[in-house]
């Protein structure tokens, strides 16, 4: 569904809001913003019905695993170690169909929740048809996402030292498979990367070859890094190096590396990263379910670092829902330090709409909705949802309450994929009966903790 014109509808643009305009939209891209009725209007337009209603620019989701769909709950009170086997032993048996369904899933969760980019860190894994079924996913539900294909090079079944070996490819194998989902993708809205699962996982010839070809093709590159001591731990009984040293030395650390999680990053490492031009994701929910710690996310925007939002996959978030991540980071922070007045709308809107955009190779939405900007635009009536009345101040309520539930329509690129709570796109009826028939048959059965 093509979206012309938004009417009457107050816009956050350049850090205010704008009550009363018409925001029209042609090619993808807002054209102009204007007071309401001011300009004529086609008659052939499409129009959206703004009034009452408040316009934002879609939230960037910079860390996901879109197969942790079918995973929600697992492993929960375990150990991050532990939860990592039982994750691990679901994704060795995972199939393309198992993989479709999660992935269409997981994506139409996160533009409920307003969410019109995503970042997919795929796990390594052997099966191409595998990660061919997350692609279709992605582009049949309409968002904008970035597709990060897993790579490793290290084997250890422990994962200690390395990655479960039934989940490797050689590495040529891995890079020619990424160009083939590179070309699968040209001209629709999903754009390629690579994925690493840790900086234990690659060796310093692999990290080469990795940065190598990424840089070759302008992609992003995601990796985990501090999640908790481990990385830590590990690099410096194998190598005598700490993890951001170890990175270092090998050259992996660039302007398109997105460091995820970054809990235990000292103020060393903060320097080190912002000294290279890396980005982090953020993801407070998935840190605070495996008892990963707090990020202190002060400090690296003090540092200089570039801070994007992360939700992470459902198997240690159990939800999508990019609103409540900001929500949950902000309050995280204020806890933490025991400061209410850090992290308000203002800097959480910044992190969630531009903060690790330019690693990922995507647009800035910093300035919000305005003329040039991409029509990656979420629409909400408060009006919708009682529990978030009366508003005294919009982003105040967008911060502290309002989500998925206010959510009135989700555009990306001008088309309205989410209407009224509901995808424009796919058939949500066919996709419940297909998860249904994909769940496992019961509690506790092989593989299925």
């Amino acid at each position: 569904m093509r979206v012309d014109l938004v009417t009457d509808v107050t816009v956050w643009s350049r850090g205010a809001w704008l009550p009363g305009q018409d925001v029209r939209i042609a090619d993808g891209r807002v054209v102009s913003v204007e007071p309401a009725g001011s300009l004529p209007v086609p008659g052939e337009a499409r129009a959206l019905d703004g009034s009452g209603g408040h316009l934002i620019p879609g939230l960037v989701n910079t860390h996901t695993h879109l197969h942790q769909a079918r995973m929600r709950g697992i492993g929960e009170g375990r150990p991050l170690l532990d939860w990592l086997h039982l994750v691990g032993e679901e994704t060795v048996a995972l199939t393309p169909e198992q993989a479709y369904t999660a992935a269409a899933a997981a994506a139409l969760e996160a533009l409920r929740s307003g969410t019109t980019t995503l970042v997919e860190h795929m796990w390594p894994h052997p099966s191409t048809e595998v990660h061919d079924a997350v692609l279709a996913a992605l582009d049949d539900s309409g968002i904008r996402a970035v597709l990060c294909r897993g790579v490793c090079d290290r084997p250890d079944p422990s994962r200690r030292w390395g990655m479960d070996p039934r989940l490797m490819q050689p590495l040529d194998e891995v890079f020619a498979h990424t160009e083939a989902l590179s070309r699968a993708a040209r001209g629709s809205r999903v754009g390629v990367g690579l994925a690493v699962p840790n900086p234990r996982t690659l060796t310093p010839e692999g990290m080469r070859a990795v940065r190598a070809f990424a840089e070759e093709r302008s992609m992003p590159v995601s990796i985990h890094l501090l999640e908790t001591p481990t990385d830590e731990n590990m690099c410096r009984e194998h190598t005598g190096l700490g993890a951001v040293e170890y990175l270092a030395e090998a050259g992996f650390l660039w302007d398109r590396l997105l460091a995820v999680h970054c809990v235990e990053l000292d103020a060393a490492g903060q320097r080190t990263l912002a000294a290279h031009g890396v980005a982090v994701s953020y993801n407070p929910l998935s840190n605070m379910r495996l008892g990963s710690g707090v990020a202190p996310v002060p400090d690296f925007l003090a540092a200089g670092l570039r801070v994007g939002i992360g939700v992470d996959g459902a198997a240690s978030n159990d939800t999508q829902d990019v609103m409540e991540a900001l929500r949950i980071g902000s309050y995280l922070q204020r806890a933490s330090r025991r400061q209410a007045d850090l992290l308000g709308f203002e800097e959480m809107i910044a992190i969630g709409t531009d903060g690790a955009n330019a690693a990922l190779g995507l647009e800035s939405g910093a300035l919000g909705v305005v003329p040039g900007a991409r029509a990656d635009l979420v629409l909400h009536h408060f009006a919708r949802d009682y529990a978030v009345l009366p508003v005294r101040d919009p982003g105040a309520t967008l911060l502290t309450c309002a989500g998925g539930r206010t959510v009135a329509a989700v555009m990306v690129d001008g088309e309205a994929v989410v209407v009224d709570g509901h995808s424009t796109r796919i058939s949500e009826e066919d996709l419940v009966r297909r998860l249904l028939r994909n769940s496992p048959d019961r509690v506790g059965a092989p593989g299925q903790h």
